[in-house]
Order: C-alpha cells, then structure tokens, then sequence
C-alpha cells in the first residue's frame, strides 16, 4: 500500500476519531469544529478540481460558496415563514428539505460556473484571476445591497434543515452527514480524474497545442472543470450555512476565496486529499493559534511562506513524495 494511500486513510480516521471522541467527552463544540472542517474540505476539493487538475487559478470561487448559503438561507427562510418564494408564473415554496437545497444549491452553482467560465476562460493568467474575482465581488455588493434579507446584516435561520431519518440538530448526526459527503466528493473527483475526461484536462494544462492537434478543444474541458468545481464548492457553502443556521454576505467576500485557496495549497495542488489536509491544518491553526492573539493570521502568513517556499507539493508533498494522487 502506497505512503499516499496510508495518509489519506489515517486523515480520514482522524477526523471521524476527533469527532467521536468529542462526542464521548460530551465535547459538542469539538464536534462542530470538526464538521466545519469537513465542509471546509468540500469547498477546497472544489477548487483543487479546477486549480490542481486544470491548472485554472480562480481567485473568485467565494461566487459559488456565498451562492450555495444563500440558496439555503432563502429557502429556508420563506420555509420557516410560511411565505412563498414566488406567486407568479408558478408558486414555489421554501423548503426545509436539506437533500432539495443541495440539489438546487449544486445546479445555480453550476449555472453561475458556467456564466463566469464562459467568459473568463477566455483569457489566462492575472486577467482570469482578476475576473473571477471581480464576479465574486459583484454577488459581494449585491448581497450587502439586497434588504428583503438582511442586507450588510445577514439571514439568521432559527432551525436546522431536515435530512430523512437524522435529527440534524444533534452535532455527531449533522457531521455524519456532512463527513459522508467529502467521501462521495472524493470518491467522484477521483474517479474524474482518472477518466478519459480527467486526462485530457491534464494534458491541456500541461500542453495546449498538442490537445488541440488530437481533436481536443482545451476551452471546453476548461469549462468543464470549472462548474464541476463550481458546483462542489456550492454544495458546500449551502452545508456551511446550514451548519452556522445563518447566511451573510461575508460568503462572497475575497477573503473567503482567499482561505478556500489556502486550504489547498496546505495540503497539496493536485492531490486529491490534498484539500481535505490544508482545511483541517487550517482549522487546527484557527483553534489554536486563535486563543493566543487575535493576529493569528500572521503566524498562518508565516507557515504559508513556508510551504510556498520550501514544501511546493504542501503536506501531501512533505509525506508521500512529488507523486501527485492521480497518476
């Protein structure tokens, strides 16, 4: 068994084993630190998609995280309301239902993808950077700007969403949930990866031209990627918010593309796992860093340098060598 393949099972065996334990210490808060950790893993799986397996430096993936909290956050609002979301041409109602807000949250996430990917796949470089992030902070200021619900101040939701057969409100129960997910993520990135479609992603971002000369159009895979990224990263902003029962315009600020970014050069570009590694370290590094100055920030600046500068590959690089996860 691979030194990779060992890692990614103890990370995996971590995490559950933190949570457990927490719940036999009657520890609740451990618990939600680690279920937002693993919707901080989804997010960063997300972006590795399209930043480790296309080569597509997006600095704007915080459109589809905010996008993804508020299609919760409105839903169950005119849920717990009793008012429609709209009257006319059809009435649609609020919904509580957490598998439908995924199900919609995953197919806006994938409609703004494809908007944004249309029009900034063509360009590269700085000018793709800039207008993702130029995107992610319209939907910023719109949603400061949009009163009807709650505007600079954010929505609060005052009970969880429902699954069938799982009282959400219970820490362990609502990390479960979230915990199998990243591993139907993973599983499904990983499976990407190794397809035909996952190779030829590859070898566009490796070689353009010689794509193009076997009948492969690199604009299209490109776009591809970027709302199967998307729409991942959506999934887990509508699980974020559901897991904080609050949505604010903060989902869409630069900041948080900025930390969704951290997280995989942490743990690892290109590495399936790799994301799923930066988010916890990231967590950890919050939790305790955090209690010892309000400027924790500076030291986790200081451990990035590092990596950047002297761990290129990130944890998974430290550990399992320069191979990457899906060769």
């Amino acid at each position: 068994m691979k030194r990779e393949m060992v890692f990614n099972l103890a990370l995996l065996a971590l995490i559950l084993g933190v949570a457990l334990w927490a719940q036999a210490s009657d520890e609740p808060f451990l618990i939600t630190l680690t279920t937002r950790a693993v919707i901080f893993a989804i997010a960063g799986v997300g972006l590795n998609f399209a930043l480790g397996f296309g080569g597509l430096v997006s600095f704007g993936h915080a459109a589809f995280f905010g996008l993804g909290g508020y299609v919760m956050g409105v839903l169950a609002y005119h849920a717990q309301t009793y008012t429609p979301l709209f009257e006319t041409p059809l009435l649609i109602q609020g919904t509580k239902s957490m598998p439908v807000i995924w199900l919609v949250s995953i197919l806006l996430s994938s409609l703004l993808a494809l908007a944004i990917g249309a029009l900034s796949l063509r360009t590269s470089g700085v000018y793709f950077i800039m207008i993702t992030l130029a995107f992610a902070q319209m939907l910023y200021y719109f949603a400061i700007s949009w009163a009807a619900y709650g505007g600079e101040d954010g929505l609060s939701i005052y009970v969880r969403n429902g699954f069938p057969g799982l009282n959400t409100m219970d820490p362990l129960q609502f990390f479960a949930l979230c915990f199998a997910l990243l591993l139907i993520v993973l599983l499904l990135v990983s499976l990407a990866a190794r397809s035909a479609f996952g190779l030829a992603l590859g070898a566009a971002r490796q070689n353009e031209a010689r794509v193009q000369a076997v009948g492969q159009t690199p604009y299209r895979l490109y776009l591809v990627a970027f709302v199967i990224s998307g729409a991942i990263t959506g999934l887990a902003g509508a699980l974020f918010a559901d897991l904080n029962r609050f949505v604010s315009p903060v989902m869409f600020s630069w900041q948080t593309s900025g930390e969704i970014m951290v997280f995989v050069i942490l743990g690892g570009v290109g590495r399936i796992f790799g994301p799923v590694a930066g988010a916890v370290l990231f967590i950890l590094l919050e939790h305790l860093l955090g209690g010892l100055s309000v400027y924790w920030h500076i030291y986790l600046g200081a451990i990035l340098l590092g990596v950047v500068l002297f761990a290129r590959g990130g944890l998974y690089g430290l550990i399992a060598g320069r191979e990457v996860a899906h060769d």
